[in-house]
This record gives structure tokens, C-alpha cells and sequence, in this order.
């Protein structure tokens, strides 16, 4: 919530500086002392950027490499029913955001219609941090390593990219972190020195409501099936896990809630084994209310400003499967989801800088709503992968 303040905070600033910018140089007068402010600011949002797009990469292959090595252990069948369910659940959750997004985003934006004003603010010198690597060779890395260490049990390659994701993990947590309200301010006091910002901003408090709403469906769907697979009332369901859901809006951290997931999870019958491994994993794996954001604000975005046009369906499908598989690579921090996934936006949807920069602010606006459909969502998974093991029990 502090990190929250503070990006608010940001916004504010930066709106502040690049609107007073704007009103000077559309009256034709000339203020240094406003000019050399609006263009520090432009100046971080350019180095900070670089920085912060510099890590997307190493986020990508140390923490999908290593979630990949540590999925070794247990049945093989649970193990992979449970990747399996957590995995279609977050792409069933993209696609329900994309149907409805479609329909009704443009609808909110007037078509996306914004019209260009005043000149573009211009950074005092260029910074650009070249990354390692491009984001579709950082994911073919994970996926390669990760799974050729599951495979030969190798200890020296599987603690060497640990260590590599807790130096990220810290790099994200103590660096990019705390430098997110100063990238945010400049990209706003940039946008805010062409005269777009206030209508731009108008249409996004009704895109986050949408987004929360999608949330609560798809929570709905999610125990309905779970309901049906166990036999249970899925109401009653997620009346049992509303303790969870309400300790991740204060936490933002499915990592933190986990001891009350595990705990309202076995209040609904889940059995201890079944709910003792499947929702630590699924805390890592399934995100399907931080993909109901990023698909559903994505759409928002290309909506708002002028250079996008709408995905067409195959297009946002193949985002939505990349952004199944990168989900596992979202850093345990607040944020971290929409850190993990701005490479696949800008490697598919072509997203620049001012569009990630909106993408990470209306994240991070309903990043808690995102994370208590993450875990209460984890519930249901486990209720089905419950269903799932009783059958395979039977069978046998």
C-alpha cells in the first residue's frame, strides 16, 4: 500500500510539472526553470526505463528456469493435472477478459480518439541499457535449462540459477521497486506536457471497475466447476475462502497469504495433502486474476492512444498463451506480474514505453484485487485437483 502512495503520488507529480509546462508553452510564453523541470523529468523516465526494460529479460529466464528445476518432486500425474488446470485456468481467464474487453473498452474510450496536441518534450541526452538478450530467447533459455536440470537432477546448474533469480528478486525489490514512482512521474510529465494527459486518464477509473468485476466472475466460474467436480455448493466455497481473499487486498502478496489459503482451502474439505501441495505451488504458478488485468487494461491502452489499433483474435490468443507461461516467471513483489509480462506486450501488442508505463500504473492501482483472485482462485484449483487424485485413487 505504501508503494501504491507513492505511485499515486508520482502520478501527481508528474500530471503537475507537465501540465504547468503545457500551459506556459501554449500561451507562447517561454519559463526555463518549468522547461528544465518538465525535461528532468522526461530525462529519469528515459534512464529508469532503460533499466527497467534491461531486467525483463533475466526476469524471464532465472525465474521461469527455476520454477521449472523445482517442479520435480511428487506424482507425476498431480503434478502435471495441477500445472495443467493452473495453466488453462489463467487462459480461460485471458480470454473471458478479451471478449469482454472487446465489446465494451472501445465503447468507454469513444474508440480510442486522442487527439495529439503541443510538442513532445525531448530528454536532455539519451540513455539506453542494451538487454542481454530479446524476451523470446530469455523464455526458450528457461524453458530449456529448466527442464534439461529437472531431467539430470543437476544440484550445480539448479542452485546457480536460484542464486541468479535472488539477485533479480533483489535487483526488482530494491531497485526497480523503489524507482517505479520516478519512471512513472516522467512518463506522465511527459505525456501531461502535450495537453492529452486529463482526457486520456478520464476513461481508466471505469476500466479498473471492469477489471475487478471480471475478477469476481471468473472466481465464480472457477468454484462452479470446482463445485461440480467435488459435489459441494461453489457458493459456499467461496464464502469459506472470503478470509483469504480479504487478507491478500491488504497484503498483496499471494506468497504472504498462503497460510490462510492453506487454512480456509482445508475448511472447505480440500484434503491436507492434496491442499499442502497444490497451493504453495499454484501461489507461483496461477495468476489468472493478474491475467484478467493485463489482457483487459492492455486493450484499454491500445483503445486510449492513437498509434494502436485492436488485436485481432490470433494475435491477443498467442499473448494470452505467452502470458500463461510467463506468469510463472512473476517476481514475488508487488508489481511483479506486470514486470514478468510487459516483454510478451512488447514483443506482441508492440507496446513503446508510455504504453508499459500506463500498463505498470493501472496494475498497480488494482494490484490487489489481482492477487485475492490469484489465491482464492487457488481454492478452486485445488478442490478440482482433489477431484482429480479421488478418481485416479479409485482407478487404481
Amino acid at each position: 500500500m505504501k508503494l501504491l502512495f507513492k505511485l499515486i503520488v508520482g502520478i501527481i507529480i508528474g500530471i503537475t510539472v507537465g501540465s504547468l509546462y503545457y500551459g506556459v508553452d501554449a500561451t507562447g510564453g517561454l519559463d526555463t526553470f518549468l522547461t528544465f523541470l518538465a525535461r528532468l523529468f522526461v530525462t529519469l523516465e528515459s534512464i529508469l526505463g532503460s533499466f527497467i526494460f534491461f531486467m525483463i529479460p533475466l526476469i524471464i529466464l532465472f525465474f521461469i528456469a527455476n520454477g521449472i528445476s523445482k517442479i520435480g518432486a511428487g506424482s507425476g500425474k498431480v503434478v502435471g493435472a495441477t500445472l495443467g488446470t493452473a495453466y488453462l485456468s489463467t487462459l480461460g481467464a485471458g480470454l473471458l477478459a478479451y471478449a469482454v474487453s472487446m465489446f465494451i473498452m472501445p465503447k468507454i474510450t469513444d474508440g480510442g480518439s486522442v487527439p495529439e496536441e503541443g510538442t513532445a518534450l525531448e530528454p536532455f541526452f539519451e540513455f539506453e541499457i542494451a538487454p542481454i538478450m530479446d524476451i523470446l530467447t530469455a523464455l526458450v533459455l528457461a524453458f530449456a535449462f529448466g527442464i534439461v536440470i529437472t531431467l539430470t537432477k543437476s544440484q550445480l546448474m539448479e542452485k546457480w540459477f536460484e542464486e541468479g533469480k535472488n539477485i533479480v528478486e533483489f535487483l526488482i525489490e530494491k531497485v526497480v521497486i523503489p524507482l517505479l514512482p520516478f519512471y512513472i512521474a516522467g512518463v506522465f510529465a511527459g505525456m501531461a506536457s502535450q495537453g492529452t494527459i486529463f482526457r486520456t486518464l478520464a476513461v481508466f477509473g471505469v476500466v479498473l471497475l471492469v477489471a475487478v468485476i471480471l475478477h469476481w466472475v471468473w472466481i465464480t466460474i472457477q468454484y462452479t466447476i470446482a463445485g461440480i467436480a467435488l459435489g459441494k455448493n461453489p457458493f459456499k466455497m467461496i464464502k469459506t475462502m472470503i478470509p483469504a481473499y480479504f487478507t491478500a487486498l491488504g497484503t498483496m502478496s499471494s506468497a504472504a497469504t498462503i497460510p490462510v489459503t492453506l487454512r480456509q482451502t482445508k475448511e472447505n474439505g480440500i484434503r491436507n495433502r492434496i491442499a499442502d501441495f497444490v497451493v504453495p505451488l499454484c501461489a507461483n504458478i496461477h495468476l489468472s486474476g493478474s491475467t484478467i488485468t493485463i489482457v483487459s487494461c492492455s486493450i484499454a491502452v491500445m483503445t486510449v492512444l492513437p498509434e494502436y489499433q485492436l488485436p485481432g483474435f490470433m494475435s491477443m490468443f498467442g499473448t494470452i498463451l505467452l502470458l500463461g507461461i510467463v506468469m510463472i516467471a512473476a517476481p514475488g513483489v508487488p508489481g511483479g506480474a506486470i514486470m514478468a509480462a510487459s516483454g510478451v506486450l512488447m514483443t506482441n501488442l508492440g507496446f513503446n514505453e508510455a504504453a508499459v508505463a500506463f500498463m505498470i500504473a493501472l496494475y498497480m492501482a488494482q494490484d490487489s484485487f489481482g492477487t485475492a483472485t490469484n489465491i482464492t482462485g487457488d481454492g478452486a484449483v485445488s478442490a478440482i485437483i482433489d477431484a482429480y487424485e479421488q478418481k485416479l485413487n479409485k482407478k487404481a
